[in-house]
């Protein structure tokens, strides 16, 4: 049985509810003044997969790294070494603008129930948030967007037209966004370097992997350790997994998949209230042979991938950051526009593998 909750009283209705025998208005809760906001799990794409950098000049920006390239020697009394240089490498990173124009008027600050600058701005910046994260996303993972400008030849980096070839995703004449290390490389030149005590044939091997289940959403358990040996070999250690939940799925119905949490032990502990919060903050659902897990939409269903995130796989050049550009002074937003000034690119090729569950690679 229900008990009924008798309202507030107003002015007009003024004592008891049960003894003046008044009629007792209810209050009605106004829902204009109750609006609530969208929550979704984000991904901190810039902080995770890039090194940012800033820059005081537009267009393209070269970023220099150096290699391994010096080596000791042996040499008789007296002699002099052989004089060594550094070796270095370049990446031009293009930097284009991105705006946004917000829809407020004069009339709607003056008319609106609600703060519609206010809004528009929340709003705006979410909006900024979901463009980067998709540009991060695809840019990582080879997908094809033509006004993004990633993938490769009009196609994504999986695509199975061997015409596209695997020889522009090895060396990046025609990518300019870049990509991680696919196969027909070449030890000793371009991108890729002996480390240690690795062979050749390991180093020269793709980073873009068939999964070892060909349905959507599936991990193996084998493609996470070839990952962890690949990323070894080039001197990296695996520390991260990135899946869409579709995978995490697959990951829950695995035994092996263990939670990192400790039941009811506060979050500078990195128990369960901790794990909770981090979970609906940036999707951090685990732990697989020590490697974090993050799980987030913006990943695509049919791909996932492994990365040292110690070393950045790509680079954030901004050359301006988020500004309104404010087209009526002292009226705000109105007819003002956002805009931005920035570039990304995977400038470390070696530091993370993608696995594809459908088709074969180029």
């Amino acid at each position: 049985m229900v008990t009924a909750q008798k309202g507030i009283l107003t002015t007009n209705n003024e004592g008891s509810f049960s003894n003046t025998g008044g009629t007792g208005e209810r209050v009605l809760i106004d829902y204009k003044d109750a609006l609530i906001d969208y929550k979704v799990t984000a991904l901190p794409a810039l902080q995770m997969f890039t090194e940012r950098m800033n820059t005081d000049t537009g267009g393209k920006i070269d970023i220099t790294f150096t290699l391994p390239s010096m080596a000791m020697e042996q040499i008789d009394e007296g002699t002099t070494p052989a004089y060594q240089h550094t070796k270095l490498r370049s990446e031009r990173v293009d930097v284009r603008e991105w705006g946004m124009a917000v829809g407020v008027t004069r009339r709607m600050i003056e008319d609106s129930r609600f703060n519609e600058v206010e809004l528009a701005l929340n709003e705006a910046r979410r909006s900024v948030e979901r463009h980067i994260t998709k540009h991060t996303v695809y840019a990582l993972f080879g997908l094809y967007d033509a006004t993004l400008g990633t993938g490769l030849d009009g196609h994504d980096i999986y695509t199975n037209s061997p015409e596209s070839g695997s020889s522009s995703v090895t060396d990046f004449s025609a990518n300019i966004y870049g990509g991680f290390i696919a196969s027909g490389g070449t030890v000793g030149s371009g991108r890729l370097y002996n480390y240690g005590l690795t062979s050749d044939a390991d180093l020269v091997r793709t980073h873009y992997q068939v999964a070892a289940s060909t349905s959507a959403g599936k991990v193996s358990l084998s493609d996470i350790t070839k990952a962890i040996d690949i990323i070894g070999a080039e001197g990296y250690n695996a520390d991260t997994i990135v899946i869409s939940p579709a995978h995490y799925k697959s990951l829950l119905d695995m035994a092996d998949f263990t939670v990192a949490l400790t039941a009811n032990t506060p979050r500078d502990s990195g128990g369960q209230l901790g794990f909770l919060e981090d979970t609906a903050g940036n999707g951090f659902v685990g732990t697989i042979y020590g490697l974090k897990v993050f799980t987030n939409a913006y990943i695509p269903s049919n791909r996932y991938g492994v990365f040292d995130m110690s070393v950045k796989p790509m680079a954030y050049v901004e050359r301006r950051p988020l500004t309104v550009e404010e087209a009526n002074p002292g009226f705000g937003i109105v007819g003002s526009y956002l805009s931005m000034r920035y570039g990304l690119k995977i400038v470390r090729p070696e530091t993370g593998v993608i696995f594809i569950n459908t088709g074969f690679l180029a």
